[in-house]
């Protein structure tokens, strides 16, 4: 089985969309209510106690967890200096808590299992300081540190940890962001065009094969930097 966070929309749905297609069982979890969904497990991702919940319900189900896909993100265009705190603490709070108790919290369960994937998103933002994603930007890189460091921890329980860091992905978290401004972002890529969610998918499939058995603590740009 696969944990997907943030699966019910955006780029975790095509994950799991694709994922479900070649077979796989994926539980998806978000802060989303999805009616007559038995696969999907409503709560807040930055809020322990509603995960450990989600942990519960997860751990019941008699299957293997073999990878934990940490796809629950928000963005923010602003400067640091105009961003709001209440915009900083949920960006904080959603992208890099968020991922830090779900990696905490399920690890547990692909230990149980003898072992598995985790990957986790961080953003192009990070290497290529994108101004007005400042706030943004150090959550993300949050994570890749983390990721790192976790990396080394699980190391000995046959889990490898991974980040996936693509440019601008067609999907709602480029709200707000102008045609030009995405145009710009790619421009810095090495290669120079907008990706697709399909291309994070072969990503993700790449890092779940065993092709990958050898491959932790590495931050994957999709486009390239």
């Amino acid at each position: 089985m696969i944990i997907v966070t943030g699966g019910a929309s955006g780029l975790g749905a095509e994950i799991s969309k694709s994922l479900r297609s070649n077979g796989e069982n994926v539980i998806t979890i978000s802060r989303r209510t999805v009616v007559g969904d038995m696969n999907h497990v409503s709560c807040d991702l930055a809020d322990y106690s509603s995960l450990k919940n989600a942990y519960k319900r997860i751990s019941r189900i008699n299957t293997d967890v073999n990878a934990l896909i940490n796809c629950a993100g928000i963005a923010s265009m602003n400067l640091a200096m105009t961003t709001p705190s209440h915009v900083t603490e949920r960006l904080v709070k959603t992208n890099l808590i968020g991922t830090i108790f779900a990696n905490q919290i399920f690890a547990p369960l692909l230990i149980k299992s003898g072992g598995g994937r985790i990957i986790n998103f961080s953003t192009i933002a990070v290497s290529i300081g994108l101004k007005g994603e400042s706030i943004y930007t150090a959550t993300k890189a949050g994570v890749e540190a983390f990721s790192r460091t976790f990396a080394n921890e699980l190391s000995n329980f046959n889990i490898t940890v991974n980040c996936i860091a693509p440019g601008p992905i067609k999907t709602s978290l480029l709200n707000g962001i102008s045609d030009e401004q995405i145009k710009s972002i790619v421009n810095r890529q090495i290669i120079k065009k907008q990706m697709e969610p399909s291309n994070v998918v072969r990503m993700v499939n790449l890092l779940l094969s065993d092709c990958s058995a050898d491959l932790t603590g590495q931050v994957i740009h999709v486009g390239g930097v």
